[in-house]
């Protein structure tokens, strides 16, 4: 779970039984999706466009919409790609 400007630990939910022991056990580490990959971001320019225009048209300053699309590892596995080709606007209710 991400919290702005700090980590915090994963937490499970209570249960009956323990399939390992939760006692924690060597170093803490950090970990994040650009610690071991070098990531990129593809962008379609369709969807940039939609978005833009949809943003233009909306009559509020702000306005939640969603953007779309694949990760993917690259053939050599040293990086990630982020390729976004949707856009969906939501709904207001």
């Amino acid at each position: 779970r991400f919290v702005p400007k700090r980590m915090v630990p994963f937490s499970f939910p209570l249960s009956k039984c323990a399939l390992w022991d939760p006692v924690p056990m060597g170093d803490v580490i950090g970990t994040h999706i650009t610690y071991y990959r070098n990531p990129k971001i593809c962008l379609v320019e369709k969807t940039l466009r939609l978005a833009y225009r949809h943003a233009k048209q909306n009559e509020k300053k702000s306005f939640s919409c969603f953007l779309l699309g694949t990760l993917t590892v690259d053939e050599d596995g040293e990086g990630i790609t982020l390729t976004v080709d949707r856009f969906d606007p939501g709904r207001e209710v």
